[in-house]
């Protein structure tokens, strides 16, 4: 398979994290269009280690998980204590988090 149509869906994806990101004001959409994005970045990741016949651009993807699976912990707790706070979800009427 041609590395163009790797990269023509990975564009998409990010593209639609993005706009996602831009658009939505929900903490958890956002959490979940940034997945997205890291998503289309391991599959460009992936078909140019196909390309090259080299596992190192795989090896790269799988730490990007890693990061992704922390920041998705993180950020979903974060989230969770606001719920418990009563605070404003909507991000922007959220301007600090209040010890």
């Amino acid at each position: 398979m041609n590395i163009g149509w790797y990269l023509a869906v990975s564009a998409l994806i990010f593209c639609i994290g993005a706009a996602g990101v831009l658009i939505r004001r929900n903490p958890l959409v956002i959490l979940l269009c940034l997945e997205l994005m890291l998503n289309a970045a391991n599959l460009a990741l992936i078909g140019f280690a196909r390309m090259w016949g080299n596992h190192d651009g795989q090896i790269f993807a799988l730490i990007v998980l890693v990061v992704a699976a922390c920041e998705v912990t993180v950020g979903l707790g974060i989230i969770v204590a606001m719920y418990r706070r009563r605070l404003p979800i909507d991000v922007d009427e959220l301007r600090e988090l209040q010890g």
